[in-house]
């Protein structure tokens, strides 16, 4: 080999590598930072109840798109951008309804940053969610857990509202549906006392409608007790969960339902704000 072609091939290495660490370099600059917005202009959300909030959906090319203003706080505590699945706390964990709850405020308001707080647990009755409450299917203690969290991410937002899915864990026992209409408003009470936020929004969704398995008592008596929290509590929203469907386990929803319900969630949450506001 000549002298001229290795350095040929040398210039050319050099260039190459020079191009693959602009490459690199502008990728990094790309990846959307919550930090660099102010603490006033991120909107917290937490995540919280079983397996229909932390999502069974299959995750496609859709739920992995990137919003430069959307994060989600990842198991370890950190800020990172918000794709399916955000939930932790099974490996089944899937497309979920907290994103596309996310873009439709988005899309509503170009000023707000949000930060998404996994927190459900699949499979967690309610008498979990109270301090101490221990779930053993996912070696966590939901109530306690999500107020860590929640306080992590308050460093960097501020908590505008929590969302809530579950139910289907209490539809099982006469002494647990009976009971789960005091349970739950406590709940909510509980939630806005640790945390010194008496108005925060809190929406609740229904239990999954579907054809093939038709709800008994159990089933109608916790699903009444949803819909009764918006009469009993201020700044409660309920969301109705019609014209879902199911992903083949008559169990959890799936991915498009999800998206649609997350929509739903949203819409709801806009309507209590509204409201709050005129008073």
């Amino acid at each position: 080999m000549t002298l001229y072609k290795e350095m040929k091939i040398t210039k050319y290495g050099h260039t190459f590598l020079l191009i693959f660490s602009m490459v690199s370099i502008g990728l990094a600059q790309e990846t959307p930072k919550l930090s660099s917005h102010p603490k006033k202009q991120v909107h917290l959300f937490l995540l919280a109840g079983q397996s229909n909030m932390a999502g069974r959906g299959k995750v496609g090319a859709i739920d992995k798109k990137i919003h430069p203003r959307l994060f989600a706080l990842s198991k370890e505590g950190s800020w990172v951008p918000a794709i399916d699945p955000i939930h932790y706390d099974k490996n089944s964990a899937g497309v979920g309804l907290g994103k596309s709850f996310a873009l439709h405020l988005l899309e509503q308001n170009d000023d707000i940053v949000i930060g998404l707080i996994p927190s459900a647990c699949g499979g967690s009755p309610i008498s979990t969610w109270v301090p101490g409450g221990y779930h053993k299917q996912t070696s966590s203690y939901p109530y306690d857990d999500a107020i860590k969290r929640i306080q992590r991410a308050r460093k960097d937002g501020i908590l505008k509202g929590i969302l809530w899915h579950q139910g289907e864990s209490d539809s099982n026992k006469q002494s647990n549906s009976s009971r789960y209409a005091k349970r739950l408003k406590n709940l909510i009470e509980r939630f806005r006392d640790d945390l010194e936020v008496k108005d925060v929004p809190f929406i609740i969704g229904q239990l999954g409608q579907f054809e093939k398995k038709p709800w008994g008592a159990l089933e109608k008596q916790v699903d009444e007790a949803h819909a009764s929290m918006p009469t009993l509590l201020d700044n409660v929203g309920f969301v109705p969960s019609k014209g879902l469907t199911a992903k083949g386990d008559n169990i959890h929803f799936n991915s498009k339902s999800l998206r649609l319900f997350g929509r739903r969630y949203a819409e709801t949450y806009l309507r209590i704000i509204e409201q709050d506001a005129s008073r």
